[in-house]
């Protein structure tokens, strides 16, 4: 292969890069227990979803579920002020330069639980938003469950259901059929009790939710998104300017 050729190549990776970092189809995901998972409508460039996913997860996760890795302060960066953190983001005597904690310790979290609730800081980065914008619309009633709940995505799972106030109590039955000797599974959903939120308040506030975790988990990712493609272009336009000085200097031999 000649160099030209090869230059040629690398021109056109540089070139078509950025578009496959902007627009690439996302990976995948597939579910524990096999139950198809739902495209998570979210966009971290939303301060709005943000602002209100941060509230979410103040309000019901902090209680059991701590983010370590993350201090009050960074959500400055999601358009909310010093005082908007205080009013509506801090309990318990924290102060905005702290991390994220719980007050549940963790031998009392495995005790009612069965395991200590994990950290979620980087768990969208874990999981993926799909995973877990379905996992938190999955859930259902279930005697047999010590807590009393189950869910779809996480069969036995030993978190109870955090927002079934928002959402409501809902029962499924597991219908196997059997159509041309392949056997198949059909997920039917009932209502048992209303919540404070219609379906469509529900799904708005877990994508706000799931948002709020995606960033939290690379909290510059967009940023940094922005900078790689600008650095990519500048690199393609010297790649075509270090092309051009060297057909220049080269065309006395070639």
């Amino acid at each position: 292969m000649s160099i030209e050729t090869t230059m040629k190549r690398m021109l056109l990776a540089l070139i078509v890069a950025p578009f496959v970092l902007a627009f690439g189809a996302p990976a995948v995901q597939a579910s524990e227990a096999g139950y198809r998972l739902d495209p998570a409508p979210i966009d971290p460039r939303d301060a709005i979803s943000l602002q209100a996913g941060a509230r979410t997860f103040a309000n019901y996760c902090l209680n059991c579920h701590a983010a370590q890795y993350m201090r009050f302060n960074r959500l400055h960066d999601i358009g909310l002020t010093e005082a908007q953190i205080k009013d509506n983001l801090l309990f318990a005597g924290d102060k905005v330069g702290d991390t994220m904690k719980t007050a549940l310790v963790p031998k009392d979290g495995k005790a009612w639980f069965g395991v200590v609730p994990p950290d979620l800081t980087v768990i969208a980065r874990s999981r993926g938003g799909d995973w877990l914008y379905t996992y938190l619309r999955t859930f259902y009633r279930d005697p047999k469950t010590a807590t009393g709940w189950n869910n779809a995505v996480f069969p036995n799972v030993g978190m109870p259901h955090a927002l079934w106030t928002l959402q409501g109590e809902r029962g499924l039955e597991l219908v196997s059929t059997k159509e041309g000797g392949h056997e198949s599974s059909e997920y039917k959903w009932t209502q048992i009790s209303e919540g404070r939120q219609n379906t469509s308040q529900y799904d708005t506030t877990v994508r706000d939710l799931v948002n709020y975790l995606v960033w939290m988990g690379e909290p510059a990712a967009v940023q940094r998104k922005k900078i790689g493609v600008v650095v990519l272009y500048f690199l393609g336009v010297l790649f075509v300017l270090a092309y051009a000085m060297k057909r220049q200097f080269w065309k006395d031999i070639h």
